[in-house]
Order: structure tokens, then sequence, then C-alpha cells
């Protein structure tokens, strides 16, 4: 638990039933982007299947996508730019996961500032989220 009492209230984002039955039932990553473009969790998916194929490039693209999807829907739900964005809220997990992935590739293409960064944001948002994401 967050122990700012200072600081902003923890972010959620809206629930989005349709896009999340879709994901968790296995519909294809790419044809949930192109029902739900907004979507992070699909991003985050397409992203992480890049990755275990082998094509980090790929993979960075879909996750800054997904990262960026999920940056507008975090400021729409009232987020400044800082505080917590709780992992197990399970609408935050597409905008985290695609976060991550994003760490990921940057890594693995060498942008090392970037997987720096990537994961420190990933700590910030909510420091259990690099453990359930293997980034600790």
């Amino acid at each position: 638990m967050h122990e700012n009492l200072l600081g902003p209230e923890p972010t959620r984002l809206p629930e989005r039933p349709e896009a999340q039955a879709a994901a968790d039932g296995g519909t294809d990553p790419g044809k949930i982007v192109r029902a739900y473009p907004d979507f992070s969790e699909a991003w985050a998916l397409l992203a992480e299947r890049a990755l275990h194929s082998g094509d980090p490039v790929a993979a960075y693209a879909y996750a800054r996508t997904g990262y960026h999807r999920g940056l507008d829907q975090l400021r729409r739900s009232g987020w400044k730019g800082f505080g917590p964005v709780p992992w197990d809220h399970r609408p935050n997990q597409g905008f985290l996961r695609a976060l991550a992935a994003l760490a990921r590739a940057a890594r693995e293409i060498g942008e090392d500032e970037e997987w720096e960064r990537c994961s420190k944001f990933l700590a910030d948002s909510d420091p259990k989220a690099p453990a359930a994401l293997g980034l600790a």
C-alpha cells in the first residue's frame, strides 16, 4: 500500500468488459486491437507475443502503442503524471503490462535509458507490479 497520505489517490482505469472478455477468452490480440484500438492490454499481448518469438523491434512498437493509449486513459481518469496505478485493479493491468513489455523490448534493442525509465515508472506505479510481471 502506498503510504503517502498527502499524495494523489490511486488511479483506476474504467472497466472494459467486452474487450477484457475477448482478451481473457483467448481472442487473437490483433483482432482485439481492430475492435478496441485503445485497449492497452491487447497491445501488451501483441508485444509479449513478439518478445516471445524473438522480435524485439515489433514488441517495442506494440508496447509503445499500448503504453501511450494507456497514458491517454490514465489522464482522462484524473492521473496527473504521477501517483499510484494499482496492479491489483484489473483494468490497470493492460497499461502496466505494456509498460513492462516496453522495458523488456528497450533492453533487448539496447535502449538502456528507456529500460531504466520504464522499469522505474513501473515500480513507481505499483511496487508489486515488477514482481508480478517478472521484472523484479
